[in-house]
């Protein structure tokens, strides 16, 4: 118990001592590169601006499910998604400037993409629940 208690001390100590170093390294770098510090805001930006359309997206097509659910077919199903997740791909590519600079790049913007996806058919399925429920 006492061992347990020293570490969870001793390791809070060690944590917070490596988060200040690097905030303050971090606030060093971007002090003395300011060009680093706008791409990465710019980049923050459009992060932040594509999840929360990513996220309101599915919401704001409810009717078409709605139509999806009516149609009671698994190819409008499919149709829907894809067409959910084009929209997706085509904002956030529009909101990179059409270009990806690096792998890295691309690789957060796939995994960014099949997140949607994953996203997009959870609330496909959750309002047609909803619909399925109110008939």
């Amino acid at each position: 118990m006492m061992w347990a208690t020293a570490s969870k001390y001793v390791g809070g100590k060690v944590l917070s001592a490596i988060l200040v170093v690097g905030v303050g390294a971090s606030l060093i770098w971007f002090w003395n590169h300011p060009d680093d510090a706008k791409a990465l805001w710019a980049a923050v930006k459009g992060a932040i601006l594509w999840i929360g359309f990513a996220t309101a997206l599915p919401w704001g097509m409810f009717f078409l499910t709605a139509r999806v659910v009516k149609a009671d077919s698994n190819a409008a199903s499919a149709v829907l998604l894809v067409v959910l997740m084009v929209v997706d791909v085509v904002v956030a590519l529009w909101l990179c400037g059409w270009s990806v600079p690096n792998a890295i790049g691309w690789v957060v913007l796939i995994v960014g993409f099949l997140a949607a996806g994953v996203y997009n058919f959870l609330v496909c399925d959750f309002v047609a629940e909803r619909i399925d429920d109110a008939a």
